[in-house]
């Protein structure tokens, strides 16, 4: 009975301090007068705050909600999900993303806010005590917001599930190198009366300081797994020393990312990293994958002895001393074939980058693709009949697929988005792929972007976005979808314990 009494009392203690916590959040705090005090409580298997706030308003010179913040100085990214649970309330009931300089109920202030009738604005206080100001979108009811600081300049956007991001407005507010606030707030424009908003895949990033060199300069790297049916996101492992494009085991039970040349296996239940035995491969690059019948690892290595060019291996899952498979380089591997006796990789040939295949236990190389630019990305179907890549011949780079001797090559996507590295999952259902903004030239994924993850049927068809994060070169590089084709782990990337 004593031990049963302890149990129960270690259960009930271990909930009240899961209630307790904020999350990344440092503290929740009502600002103003309110009469009804708010609370933040924060669901750490779902990864969801709930804010539930009274409070008049915020606007003109002073302002009455619930804000759950952290401090930070310097330029930060802070993204969410945003629903109101329940139906109906005040149609000008407010939650949203905020920046705010103190939390004095008349501090200078900015916000992404949607409001309970879909109205979606920025709405900011350039000084203390000032007027508060708007801009409102054109579109409504959207459920994903994003508030952005970079220097003094504060940008607000806004999406629809499945749809990429949308500016909203941008402001200067605020000095550079001064402290402020940062956070997830929720004001029920009616004192006597509390609302609720429920804010799920939230993520706070700090980007890339100010003067980074690409390639030379590095930030960390946090390890995501999502649903791709109800798009929920979990963080399962995270490190200052920056990974890169993890493979799902066959087993589901761990994911294989490559650090610093090395390979390192992670549990995806949680748990401590382990390095995977690639023998005297100690130079791996971002170019590793599982044959289909899990049983063989094929690695890009870049060793001393052969310039530093990459090469492509093969080795068992299980780790040991790697065999060659590629000896002209550079030679990035992507793909298995299904029968697993043969390999398909992106190798540079006289300047060009074009798709190659090769059998894995020896034998010449054949060349696939041909068109001038760059062909990158390789990857079979499981049933074999077409190898899907990326390429820039058009101009923007988009997805391609053809047949396994290289003919029928036909476009698969037609937009404006830059796309990198179609997955196709296990049961060949679906394309998972990394796309870069306009911004970036079409012949390059450079770390450290905005970008989308998107998804559409294997046939073709219109592409969905999965999510958008901070990431690039490194994301998802390689074939990264679970076994059961229900999940996809990618990277992420901020600034550890930067803020």
């Amino acid at each position: 009975m004593k031990g049963i009494v302890s149990l129960l009392l270690m259960l009930v203690l271990s909930t009240i301090e899961l209630v307790g916590q904020t999350g990344i959040f440092t503290a929740s705090t009502d600002i103003g007068p309110v009469k009804t005090p708010g609370k933040t409580t924060y669901d750490a298997s779902l990864g969801q705050y709930t804010l539930s706030a009274a409070g008049a308003n915020i606007w003109g010179t002073s302002d009455e909600f619930h804000f759950a913040w952290v401090k930070i100085t310097g330029d930060f990214i802070l993204y969410a999900r945003l629903e109101f649970p329940e139906i109906g309330g005040n149609a000008h009931r407010k939650a949203g993303i905020m920046f705010r300089e103190s939390l004095d109920p008349s501090s200078p202030y900015a916000d992404a806010v949607l409001h309970g009738d879909g109205l979606t604005s920025l709405q900011y206080r350039p000084s203390y005590g000032a007027e508060t100001f708007e801009i409102k979108s054109i579109q409504q009811h959207f459920t994903i917001l994003q508030l952005r600081r970079e220097g003094t300049t504060i940008v607000a956007s806004a999406a629809h599930d499945g749809e990429p991001l949308q500016k909203i407005g941008q402001i200067e507010l605020g000095e550079k190198g001064k402290e402020f606030y940062a956070g997830i707030f929720v004001c029920s424009h009616d004192p006597d009366r509390t609302e609720k908003a429920v804010f799920s895949n939230l993520r706070l990033t700090i980007p890339a300081p100010e003067g980074f060199v690409p390639y030379r300069d590095f930030i960390g790297s946090r390890l995501e797994i999502m649903d791709v049916q109800t798009g929920h996101r979990k963080v399962i492992y995270e490190s200052e020393v920056p990974f890169e494009a993890p493979n799902w085991t066959k087993d589901g039970k761990y994911l294989i990312v490559n650090q610093k040349g090395l390979l390192i296996k992670i549990p995806v239940e949680g748990g401590n990293p382990v390095e995977l035995n690639t023998g005297s491969a100690r130079f791996n690059n971002n170019d590793h994958g599982i044959s289909f019948d899990g049983k063989w690892l094929a690695i890009s290595n870049m060793p001393p002895e052969r310039n530093g060019r990459s090469h492509v291996y093969v080795l068992p899952v299980s780790g040991g001393e790697p065999k060659l498979v590629t000896e002209n380089g550079p030679s990035y591997w992507h793909g298995w074939a299904p029968d697993g006796k043969s390999v398909v990789f992106v190798g540079e040939r006289n300047g060009e980058f074009d798709v190659y295949s090769i059998p894995v236990n020896g034998g010449k190389e054949t060349r696939l693709t041909t068109a001038r630019g760059l062909d990158d990305g390789p990857e079979y179907t499981p049933d074999g009949r077409y190898i899907w890549f990326n390429s820039n011949r058009t101009g923007t780079m988009q997805l391609y697929r053809m047949k396994p001797d290289g003919s029928a090559q036909e476009q698969m996507t037609f937009d404006e988005w830059n796309d990198w590295f179609p997955h196709i999952s296990p049961d060949g259902k679906w394309i998972v792929w990394v796309s870069f903004p306009v911004t970036v030239p079409s012949g390059d994924h450079p770390y450290y972007k905005d970008v989308m993850i998107r998804m559409m049927p294997a046939t073709g068809g219109a592409p969905r976005v999965l999510t958008h994060l901070y990431g690039g070169q490194g994301t998802m590089n390689v074939p990264s979808w679970s076994p059961d084709s229900r999940f996809i782990a990618f990277v992420s990337n901020t600034q550890l314990n930067a803020r």
